[in-house]
């Protein structure tokens, strides 16, 4: 599982301000930076990222297996970031439909919890919204986009550690004890 203690924080990078061009581009907050010639100051938000808990007629859990890094070749779920003007609902339904094809014909909310993902040696924060999606047909799935492999899994055989970010095994384990609750 990565490690947020060991990313570079994304202002690390940011050496001159995007307005103007100063040099003079330097911490204001945990969360900011200002420029002190034109004043401008930059927020580092959380960006929106998008699960998809997506079971079968069986209860079986559908699994994918990471191709790209961060995490490569670990456990995961469907899903990814929301693009711009893009609801939470659309953007994991479009994600489910990129990674495997399957249409998504119900979407509801479950719960959230925030993450840090290592992308081009940069610890973007993010908040991963996670989402119980149903969808229209379970037999044709396949693997695609960032997707290595496809897999549906019963609840009792998944162990959250094998997934490699941190959110999505918590995730995982939190969807599997509402289950758990609900028999």
């Amino acid at each position: 599982m990565e490690n947020p203690k060991n990313m570079k924080h994304p202002f690390d990078s940011f050496l001159f301000c995007p307005v103007c061009g100063s040099r003079e581009f330097a911490a204001n907050s945990p969360k900011s930076k200002r420029c002190g010639a034109c004043g401008f100051e930059l927020f580092m938000n959380a960006s929106a990222a998008n699960v998809a808990l997506i079971t079968n007629e069986r209860g079986e859990l559908l699994v994918t297996r990471r191709k790209k890094d961060p995490a490569r070749g670990t456990l995961d779920l469907p899903g990814g970031f929301a693009d711009p003007d893009e609801t939470a609902e659309e953007g994991v339904m479009r994600e489910v439909m990129e990674e495997t094809g399957m249409s998504v014909v119900r979407v509801q909310y479950l719960f959230s919890l925030p993450n840090r993902y290592l992308y081009s040696g940069l610890s973007i924060p993010t908040l991963d919204m996670f989402f119980r999606c149903e969808v229209a047909d379970t037999s044709d799935i396949k693997a695609m986009d960032d997707v290595a492999e496809c897999l549906w899994m019963p609840l009792e055989d998944i162990n959250p550690a094998d997934f490699g970010l941190r959110s999505i095994s918590e995730g995982v384990a939190r969807f599997i004890a509402m289950k758990g609750e609900n028999t």
